[in-house]
């Protein structure tokens, strides 16, 4: 007995490893070009459904999909009603793995699962071959998926036939309307332990199938394990970023009105879902009584069960989805309300398109998301460069300190930043990435490093400005005159920076306009150079004043080396 219990552990763990494994090839495979295939698929509702369904199909993870929709909702790529749309879509797109999971227990001597160990073969080659590595990984996930589902089946056959379990699961049964509460509890709590409501889906089947449950009670855990797949999603949302505790939102929402719409309509809803089994051409498990048919019938019953678990789980999202299109507006304004916007003004200092740890995708949706964010944190070096200009054309002390106090607060934006994208960067770094996702991993690195530098430069103004504050001293209008400009340029230079790295990197052919920017600062600091030296020979203004003025210069031309670093890090992960 403890043999066979372990078997069946084993067995699970064998299912939940392949299916991580195998989401996580099609993922590396689908890389960047699924972005692609989003970004140009979701202008209206309709489009925004079907991609989820396309999406979450390929993927096969309804996660991948949704760490993609926030990503773009923070980008302003995509509005929250869009997002609720494709998130419809996911829920649709998921149900494939409820019919993929049906071909495996399908009747007869064959089901995918036979093919599973030789199939590991050629995973197994293609994995030694770099090119196709991640198609490997696909198939040798796959492979693993379905002999856990086959070893699964069998093992729980074993211990689950036996008087004591029937006459439990019965009991269970017998309370009406009590029972499917309990039922769908039980889907909810597999789908939470196991953080997979396809699990969950598996496990009814199995049940369903083998005749430990009857179809009324299948139905119930299915309803219960959707609503525990957001319930999971929500838990790893409340550490995440307002777009995704949002989504988050809304997919609990969808749902939910799901389920209350089932149990109100429950009898009707089980008639068209037996109404839809017949027309696939199976016996309809809601009308025949599996006690009195004859053994034909019975047999052709047990087969198909598992086929009419997948064409409910459909039914349920497909009738959810046409009726709550209708209302996304509504939904938009229901989550927004639910997790309102704080009004602190902090939400912009934090990561916007980097939830939790937990939320971290696979290969290039985990890069991309990376990529926004760093997009994002030089906008915020940017910002400094206002703080700046406001320190040095101070006229009051008073003027002084409240821009230095912005400068200091900066800096300690930028360094958290940086550790937090870094912290990031690491965790991603442990998945398996391509040779060019490790290159692209090493030049947001360097780009994170150069503008935390940005942000020590803020500082260092700041700090010049304050020694030019205790000595009493004062630019002249020529020498602000000068200062601004130079700030002007390293704004410039910040401009190129951010279409530099904004832009698609396949559409990036050159840096050009950086290295103009770059070019232009240089330049000008070297005609201020001069241009001081000439002025101590005339005595125009104290030494002391002319060194702090120089200072500022320096330091202004030593930001535009950072930006340049920027951009020439983008072309590098390009090279890869």
């Amino acid at each position: 007995m403890l043999l066979q219990i372990l078997t069946l552990l084993g067995s699970l763990a064998m299912f939940l490893y392949g299916m991580s494994l195998m989401s996580g090839g099609l993922q590396k495979m689908a890389g960047n070009r699924m972005r692609v295939f989003m970004a140009k698929m979701t202008s209206n509702n309709f489009k925004c459904i079907l991609t989820g369904i396309v999406v979450t199909a390929m993927v096969q993870s309804s996660t991948a999909t949704t760490l993609m929709i926030v990503s773009f909702v923070n980008a302003g790529l995509l509005a929250l009603g869009r997002a609720i749309a494709v998130i419809m879509g996911a829920n649709i797109g998921t149900t494939v793995t409820a019919w993929i999971f049906a071909l495996s227990f399908g009747g007869g001597s064959w089901s995918i699962a036979t093919i599973a160990i030789p199939l590991m073969f050629f995973a197994f080659v293609a994995m030694s071959i770099k090119k196709y590595s991640n198609l490997g990984e696909f198939l040798m996930g796959f492979a693993l998926l379905f002999l856990g589902l086959a070893t699964l089946k069998e093992t729980s056959t074993v211990l689950l036939d036996n008087e004591g379990v029937r006459v439990f699961l019965a009991t269970l049964s017998g309370h009406g309307i009590w029972s499917i509460f309990i039922y769908m509890l039980a889907g909810a709590v597999i789908t939470l332990m196991l953080q997979s409501s396809a699990t969950a889906t598996a496990i009814t089947m199995l049940l369903v199938a083998q005749g430990y449950i009857p179809f009324t009670m299948a139905t119930a855990m299915v309803l219960g394990s959707n609503l525990g797949t957001t319930v999971t999603s929500n838990i790893a949302a409340t550490v995440a970023n307002l777009s995704a505790k949002r989504t988050a939102r809304a997919h609990f929402l969808f749902n939910l009105f799901g389920v209350i719409l089932t149990l109100l309509f429950f009898k009707p809803f089980l008639g068209l879902v037996g109404l839809s089994v017949a027309a696939l051409g199976f016996p309809n498990p809601v009308t025949i009584d599996f006690a009195t048919a004859d053994a034909e019938t019975q047999a052709s019953l047990v087969s198909s069960l598992p086929y009419s678990v997948a064409v409910l789980h459909t039914v349920f999202n497909v009738i959810t989805t046409l009726i709550l299109v209708w209302f996304i507006p509504q939904l938009e304004k229901m989550v927004t309300l639910m997790v309102p916007q704080k009004g602190d003004g902090k939400e912009s200092y934090r990561l916007k398109y980097i939830g939790g740890l937990s939320n971290i995708g696979t290969g290039d949706i985990a890069l991309n998301s990376a990529k926004m964010e760093v997009v994002e944190f030089g906008r915020l070096c940017r910002k400094d460069l206002e703080y700046i200009r406001m320190a040095v054309n101070a006229k009051t002390q008073n003027e002084f300190e409240e821009a230095d106090k912005k400068l200091i607060h900066y800096e300690d934006i930028t360094d958290n930043i940086e550790r937090d994208i870094a912290v990031y960067l690491r965790e991603v770094s442990k998945h398996e990435l391509s040779v060019s996702g490790m290159s692209r991993v090493r030049e947001f690195y360097r780009i994170i490093g150069e503008m935390e530098s940005l942000g020590d430069s803020g500082e260092t103004v700041g700090k010049i400005m304050a020694r030019v504050w205790d000595h009493e001293g004062k630019f002249t209008e020529h020498m602000l005159s000068r200062l601004n400009h130079m700030i002007d340029l390293v704004d410039e230079a910040y401009v190129a920076m951010d279409y530099n790295l904004s832009t698609p990197i396949v559409e990036i052919e050159e840096i050009r306009n950086a290295d103009e920017a770059e070019k232009a600062i240089n330049e000008y600091r070297d005609r201020l150079r001069n241009e001081h030296l000439s002025n101590i020979e005339k005595s125009s203004y104290p030494y002391e004043t002319g060194s702090f003025y120089m200072d500022i210069v320096n330091t202004l031309e030593k930001m535009g080396d950072f930006i340049i670093n920027i951009s020439q890090s983008v072309m590098g992960a390009k090279a890869a």
